[in-house]
């Protein structure tokens, strides 16, 4: 393992292998060294231009030359397999041929020998002889199936020479010679010579063949060598291969000699020749014999057989086939004809060549295919792995140059942000305060045109850091309890102004099944509302925007489309149809969108036009940023539009119910509940109000809003149905400015009868006028009854305000914007002792302006080193504001050591040392005053230590809410 993945290691070892003095091995160590196959961990494999070089080309050498090398063995297997069965074959087939061959030959050796022992029993054992050449021919010629490779048979009897002469008076015929130089067969047999003196004769006196009766066989050279080896054995004897007379065909005589009685098996040799009363000789044609047997064979063709006498090896005679030598697969088999003295083979081998060996070359060519398609897989995915890993890389690559670019990225938009927003607010907390002072209507147009656009440059920072966020991936969504009602009617103090500058309608409602109190995130709420609400208010120039809120079940029911409908509009003017788009929060507009252009709506800074910039101005993230935002809250955001129509955006966002009453909500963070409401309940309670509108969705709008303040309402479309209607006990009426002006003449007997209905004071009169620019708003008397105007848009704390004037209820101040009222923050941070921490000095004075306003005391440190010492127990100080980004130490720091400082403190109380200045627990609220929004998150304050954090440019209200959250209720009384 080592070895495998150091290659260091291999180089120690490769004196060992080197060692063995074998050349080839050493030519495979030097070829394939492990210096090639070096591997790192680190990820290191196949991509690295080293291994492609080295490792890669050995190793498709190595599989390419292995492959080839198998390929061959493959085709040398095969083909050895298929010559072995071949020669098996070829071996199998020659031995059975010999081996019926030497069957049949002993069968028919046998049947000689029984003749042998039938001349000894009828011929020498009978007087007179019961055989005779006619019988003797007869009988061999019936009896020739027992001996089928028998050519001829014959019997001759051994006479002495002093016997020749009485022998041939009894036969009738002189002996004759067999062999005669110079002399053809036929001229032997034709004309016979007498066979010469010797000193015995072996005449044969029957035979199957008459022709060769009366010839001496010991006058032929081979039987006469034969008769006297078969005389001396006792044993059947071959003659070696020779010319058959008249026949000339190969052949062999197989001799037994006659006894005249029986011998004893250990008999001598003289013993046997006294005995020896003739001899009997088969004659076998080789030739004839074989032919016959391999025409009993059905595959005769199919091979080449050969025998031979191999008597004497060095020269062995043919006696069946062509004497042809072949380099060929052949096969000797032995064959055994019962002489021990001659020697017989045969040789077989195949009449064709062999075939082919088709097989073994299509496997082996199509092994080497097969593993050269496979190398050329292999050598595919390593290229493409190699590819992969080399994009893998270059993309880790880009991949970190990207993390450090947008590392850069977020800490140029950071350090940005906080150099921009440093002096964004001194500029903008210098203006509040010069808001305070004594100032004409011209300055303080001055005054408030620059709050405008520094907030404008605020707003812009703003959504420039949360797109950045966004692609970053750290946008992170809150989850606070909050009131959405609250929220709305923020949203409609801010754009209010707008739409009574342009004339535009704007309205809000809330359906009464949506909870009083949710769980959410409040800011990125009222930022999807504002972009949305932002571009409804550049594109409209005539017509309303109409904020609706519905429970998705609610949407499902086709009562809330009917209400919702087309016709039934705030200003009267068409709208798309809104069955089309049925999420929750819904934003309406005059101008619509081309169709064109509806495609790039949500991407980041696309206009709908290029002029679009120029003209209304903007970034073009803004529906970009409520998108990303809407499905951080798992909602979805879409729209439908139409030119010169209007245009219709939803979305939808996933809520909680807040479980807990809103008392215990109260000191969370970003809460906006409508507990300033609370205290001016009291004056409406039991109230009844009629609202007098041909529109049933903008009296829906004003029936919302009064039902907040627990006013009971009862509606009526004209006044001629509230004229109809019973008009008791009514203390409010608020009629929309286009029906008082309509129905002027019906209003004087209106009056008349509220009056004799009413047994106490005369209803108060309201009209709901639509904002007009900045035309003063008049409407005519009656009955010399002026009723009092309220300007939309409709909020709950303005006509509660407007409502209170009406019946002169005891002043109680409420603040715009759902914000706490003024004498009541007097008297949260009144005399409270706080301290302010920032190296900047106009900061220092904007922050310590604002705490000062409502009488607070306070201090002011300009390093994080001066806090430390300022507030190490015992202090006088309530609360401190801590600057995040601070020479020398940092706010993070400061507010760890001052931690420490305290911790040690009560530890010292808890052992029982005397209480510091009284105190039982010492910890002095932090709270981060930061103009890096990026970096300082909420987390990162809480895990330091800090209570919270309020971001630069920050307003008065900023720091004094935040105070709130740390000084007791009983405070506020």
């Amino acid at each position: 393992m080592n070895w495998f993945t150091n290659g260091e290691v291999m180089e120690g070892k490769e004196n060992v292998f080197l060692g063995w003095n074998n050349h080839c091995f050493k030519w495979g160590v030097n070829m394939f060294s492990w210096r090639g196959w070096k591997i790192h961990h680190y990820g290191h494999y196949f991509g690295s231009k080293k291994v492609r070089g080295t490792w890669w080309r050995k190793a498709i050498f190595l599989w390419v030359f292995g492959w080839c090398i198998g390929s061959i063995w493959i085709f040398w297997y095969m083909n050895f397999h298929a010559m072995e069965k071949r020669r098996e074959t070829l071996a199998n087939m020659c031995d059975e041929r010999a081996r019926m061959l030497q069957d049949q030959f002993n069968v028919s050796m046998n049947h000689v020998q029984t003749l042998a022992i039938l001349v000894s029993t009828f011929h020498h054992g009978k007087n007179p002889s019961a055989i005779d050449q006619r019988t003797f021919a007869m009988y061999t010629e019936r009896t020739a199936f027992e001996r089928p490779l028998t050519s001829g048979v014959a019997y001759a009897v051994r006479v002495l020479h002093s016997e020749r002469e009485q022998f041939e008076r009894q036969q009738g015929w002189t002996i004759k010679r067999m062999d005669s130089e110079g002399r053809d067969d036929e001229s032997i047999v034709e004309r016979p010579e007498t066979s010469p003196v010797q000193e015995e004769y072996a005449p044969v006196i029957f035979a199957t063949i008459s022709h060769i009766v009366s010839f001496d066989m010991l006058t032929g050279k081979e039987d006469r060598s034969n008769v006297i080896r078969a005389r001396e054995s006792g044993q059947g004897v071959l003659t070696a291969p020779f010319r058959l007379l008249k026949t000339k065909r190969l052949g062999v005589i197989l001799t037994f000699v006659v006894y005249e009685s029986e011998l004893p098996s250990n008999a001598t040799p003289n013993e046997r020749i006294q005995a020896t009363k003739g001899y009997i000789g088969g004659v076998f044609d080789v030739e004839s014999l074989v032919d016959k047997l391999l025409d009993q064979l059905a595959c005769k063709q199919s091979i080449i057989v050969n025998v031979y006498d191999t008597t004497n090896p060095s020269d062995p005679i043919s006696m069946y086939g062509l004497n042809v030598t072949s380099n060929g697969l052949f096969h000797v088999s032995t064959l055994n004809f019962g002489d021990p003295i001659r020697k017989h083979e045969m040789h077989c081998r195949f009449k064709h060549k062999a075939p082919w060996p088709w097989l073994a070359i299509s496997a082996s060519i199509g092994a080497l295919a097969i593993a050269l398609l496979v190398g050329y897989i292999f050598h595919a995915t390593v290229n493409r792995i190699m590819k992969v890993e080399d994009d893998f890389r270059e993309m880790m690559e880009l991949k970190k140059r990207a993390e450090a670019a947008d590392v850069a990225k977020s800490q140029f938009l950071a350090t940005v942000s906080h150099e921009i927003r440093t002096p964004m607010n001194g500029v903008l907390g210098m203006l509040q305060m010069l808001m305070d002072t004594h100032l004409d209507m011209t300055q303080q147009d001055y005054v408030k045109t620059a709050q405008a656009s520094g907030k404008a440059l605020v707003s812009l920072i703003n959504e420039v850091l949360d797109q950045a966020k966004i692609e970053s991936g750290k946008l992170e969504i809150e989850a606070v309890c909050f009131d959405l009602r609250a929220v709305l009617d923020d949203i409609l103090s801010l754009f209010s102004g707008k739409s009574q500058d342009k004339g535009i309608e704007l309205a809000v409602y809330v359906s009464d099944q949506v909870p009083e109190t949710l769980i959410g995130d409040p800011g990125r709420i009222r930022q999807i509302i504002m972009n949305l609400m932002g571009n409804s208010m550049k594109f409209t120039e005539k017509g309303h925007i109409f904020v609706t809120v519905h429970l998705v079940n609610e949407m499902m029911n086709s009562q809330i489309d009917a209400e919702l409908s087309p016709v039934n509009t705030l200003s009267g003017a068409p709208v798309v149809d809104r069955r089309r788009s049925w999420e929750n929060f819904k934003a309406f507009n005059q101008e619509g969108i081309p169709h064109e252009s509806q495609s790039r709506v949500f991407t980041p800074f696309m206009q709908v036009r290029p002029s679009v910039s120029r003209v209304q101005g903007g970034t073009g993230i803004g529906l970009s940023i409520s998108k990303c935002l809407v499905g951080l809250m798992r909602g979805e955001i879409g729209f439908a539009s139409e030119p010169q129509i209007g245009s219709t955006f939803t979305f939808t966002v996933v809520l909680t119910r807040c479980r807990v009453d809103a008392k215990e909500c109260k000191n969370q963070r970003h809460q906006q509940f409508n507990s300033h409401l609370d205290p001016l309940l009291s004056d409406f309670r039991g109230m009844r109000a009629l609202v007098i509108d041909t529109r049933p969705i903008r009296a829906k709008v004003t029936r919302y809003h009064l039902r907040r303040l627990s006013i009971r309402v009862e509606m009526a479309s004209d006044l001629n149905e509230a004229l109809l209607g019973g008009l008791t006990d009514i203390d409010i009426v608020l009629a929309n400015k286009d029906d008082w002006s309509k129905d002027s003449y019906l209003w004087p007997l209106f009056v008349n009868k509220l009056k004799k209905g009413s047994h106490l004071d005369l209803p108060k009169l309201f009209v709901l006028a639509n904002p007009v620019g900045h035309t003063r708003i008049t409407v005519s008397d009656a009955n010399g009854y002026v009723p009092m105007v309220i300007t939309k848009p409709l909020r709950a704390n303005m006509l509660a305000a407007s409502l209170r004037r009406a019946i002169g209820a005891t002043n109680k101040e409420v603040c715009c914007n759902g914000g706490l009222p003024l004498p009541t923050l007097q008297n949260l941070i009144h005399d409270k002792q706080i301290l302010v921490v920032d190296d900047n000095a106009v900061n220092l004075r904007v922050a310590a302006g604002a705490l000062k306003k409502y009488g607070a005391q306070v201090a002011c440190a300009e390093s994080g080193k001066k806090a430390v010492a300022m507030l190490k127990p015992p202090h006088n100080f309530d609360a401190c504001f801590m600057d995040i980004q601070m020479p020398e130490m940092d706010g993070f720091e400061a507010t760890k050591r001052i931690r420490d400082m305290e911790d040690d403190a009560n530890d010292r109380m808890r052992r029982g040392e005397t209480p510091i200045c009284n105190v039982t627990h010492w910890h002095t609220p932090i709270l981060a005053m930061t103009a890096d929004v990026i970096q300082a998150t909420y987390e990162e304050c809480l895990k330091c230590g800090m209570d919270g954090y309020v971001s630069k440019p920050f307003e008065g209200e900023q720091l004094y809410r935040e105070v709130a959250r740390f000084f007791k209720a009983s405070e506020l009384q």
